[in-house]
């Protein structure tokens, strides 16, 4: 079924330059990128984006680190989308995340993951609608 998911390459990733290599694996894998953003997200932002995990102990730490750099924030469709660009990042611990794998390959820390994806599409279009709005951050 076709689908559309987001995918966002983490402040670590663009300061590693792997955006390249986020875009090289998702366009090999045969889905396709329709809208792309840079931006340098503001707080209420991340906020939003990361609204599950509010009262979490790791919160305020995930909120600063997503907020300290800029983002690369990509719309990716194809075939079950979601689960291909999961499969494709790997597990959330990069220790854990399988050689291969986008976490498993380049992750230095479970915070420092170098990517973010959403787990279902109804979270994709609710995180889509955060990360490309207009208030979302800028550049």
């Amino acid at each position: 079924m076709l689908e559309r998911t987001i995918l966002i390459v983490k402040p670590d990733g663009v300061r590693r330059g792997l955006v390249g290599e986020v875009i090289r694996r998702i366009e090999n894998k045969g889905l396709k990128i329709t809208r792309l953003r840079m931006i340098y997200p503001s707080i209420e932002c991340i906020e939003q984006l990361y609204d599950v995990h509010k009262g979490k102990p790791f919160y305020k730490d995930l909120i600063e680190f997503m907020s300290s750099g800029p983002i690369i924030a990509m719309i990716v469709e194809g075939d079950e989308a979601v689960k291909v660009v999961r499969n494709l990042i790997g597990s959330t611990d990069g220790r854990e995340a399988s050689p291969g794998t986008i976490r498993g390959d380049y992750a230095l820390s479970i915070r420092e993951n170098i990517v973010h994806a959403a787990d279902s599409v109804e979270r994709a279009e609710y995180e889509i609608k955060v990360v490309f709005s207009e208030t979302c951050g800028d550049f």
